[in-house]
């Protein structure tokens, strides 16, 4: 499959194989095997494009790209298209993208694994972050298509002309998705069209792994939901879904919440000096574990992951993320069907950001909750962490363990979008890369070590 590795779960390994060859296959039989089937196969969005205007997104390509397609192969321009827009194949089938549900008639429809389905030198991992995902780019494109050939505009088209996407590949503005969708809902989910638009503050967001959600309690990069399959629901709040909707589908994710719950980290493929390793756990203890816990079989339970908020003015990191919810956000949607009523609890005012747990930290760059640190060497030396970076497309840094990158002082004028969008800009609002200093209370030599350390997480 194209030399990609997939990194799934066993059973739902085992799903994929039988779908692929057997047309007869059996229904899945465990709920994590019904969730990722769920995710890939049932469509809860509106259409998103047709594979006609896929196909031919290629013609609104820049030079000399578009020249470059305009001779390739069909196969050879999918292959170019999955990479100008950070998609990557599905494990059953891989002419289709695990960012969509493309059905019988070759409609394609946005999933979960559209932020959440990310590669590591070009191994699909299932549940990691896609830190390539250019769902503006791929909306610009599709949408010039569609305005040419007289086809109909869909939701992102428009709405993408009214809130951003995400203004750096890989990252997403999906906090205020959740804000405009649920303004116009009452606790019931019923539509209520007449309300004014909500005040919205835009900023990109680096997805979290979810091989993490089954160890919390409470999710976000501020902690304030409590976990529950009913939250994992609230994007599909587009008008066209009805509140039955989501009583019609409330079992089927309840399903998804099991798949989630049952993605592993994935093991670092290379070398480790164990040597180092183990110096380097003696370190971290030290002086991350009161935030991130400790790891190993060999640890009590009191001591693993403690779920700490820390508060603003200790992590110092980007504040953006942290007001750009109010409380009234927050209550409107502790108060939904989404957490029964309040049956759930939520935070309306946290003070700060969840120090996330670490395990397969080696995979999930880039770093903090806005994606502004491109390799954990940069995250243990805040002061040398680049002003303006941009990713290779599948290069992996096995020395500073995180994206292969080039730096740059400051961004290259005159950039159109959908290569501005290539580079991250750590001076743009919410955007910071400072903050999270505790590691400048490691020497030099204990940085080394705690970054082996961290690879065998």
């Amino acid at each position: 499959m194209h030399n990609r590795i997939l990194m799934l779960p066993a059973s739902v390994i085992a799903v994929c194989i039988l779908i692929a060859g057997n047309s007869a296959a059996k229904e899945p039989q465990t709920a994590a095997e019904r969730g990722y089937q769920f995710l890939t196969q049932k469509v809860y969005l509106p259409a998103d494009f047709t594979q006609e205007v896929f196909d031919a997104a290629w013609t609104q390509w820049p030079e000399p790209l578009r020249s470059e397609a305009e001779k390739a192969t069909p196969e050879e321009r999918r292959k170019m298209a999955f990479s100008r827009y950070g998609l990557t194949p599905r494990p059953d089938d891989p002419t289709k993208p695990l960012q969509y549900v493309v059905d019988a008639n070759g409609v394609w429809t946005m999933n979960c694994f559209a932020c959440h389905g990310g590669q590591v030198e070009g191994k699909v991992i299932p549940g990691l972050p896609n830190s390539r995902f250019a769902l503006q780019t791929l909306t610009d494109d599709t949408r010039a298509v569609k305005l040419l050939n007289n086809k109909p505009l869909g939701r992102m088209d428009v709405g993408s002309l009214i809130v951003p996407l995400g203004s750096s590949n890989g990252t997403t503005n999906a906090v205020m998705f959740g804000v405009a969708l649920m303004n116009f809902r009452d606790v019931e989910l019923n539509v209520h069209k007449d309300r004014l638009p909500p005040k919205m503050t835009h900023h990109d967001m680096d997805a979290p792994p979810w091989w993490h959600f089954k160890k919390k309690e409470f999710l976000y990069a501020d902690a304030f939901a409590a976990k529950g399959h009913r939250g994992l629901m609230q994007f599909m709040l587009v008008p066209q879904n009805g509140p039955e909707k989501f009583k019609e589908w409330e079992a089927d994710f309840r399903d998804v919440f099991a798949y989630i719950e049952s993605v592993q980290a994935p093991k670092y493929p290379h070398a480790i000096d164990q040597k180092l390793a183990a110096q380097g756990r003696i370190a971290f203890n030290r002086v991350c574990a009161d935030c991130h816990g400790k790891y190993g079989d060999d640890v009590a339970a009191a001591d693993r992951w403690p779920a700490r908020v820390v508060p603003l003015d200790e992590v110092k990191t980007d504040p953006v993320r942290l007001n750009a919810l109010n409380a009234q956000n927050r209550n409107s949607y502790g108060g939904s069907w989404f957490t029964d009523f309040g049956k759930l609890p939520t935070v309306a005012e946290p003070k700060g950001y969840l120090a996330q747990p670490l395990d397969g930290i080696w995979a999930s760059a880039p770093y903090l909750h806005n994606g502004s640190v491109p390799t954990l060497w940069h995250l243990l030396h805040p002061s040398q962490r680049p002003v303006v970076w941009k990713r290779s497309e599948t290069g992996y840094d096995q020395k500073q363990v995180g994206l292969e990158i080039k730096t740059f002082k400051s961004l290259p004028r005159d950039l159109p979008g959908w290569e501005r969008r290539e580079y991250f800009n750590s001076l743009e609002f919410g955007k910071s890369r400072t903050g999270h200093d505790f590691p400048d209370e490691l020497t030099e030599e204990e940085k080394t070590a705690v970054l082996e350390y961290l690879k065998t997480l």
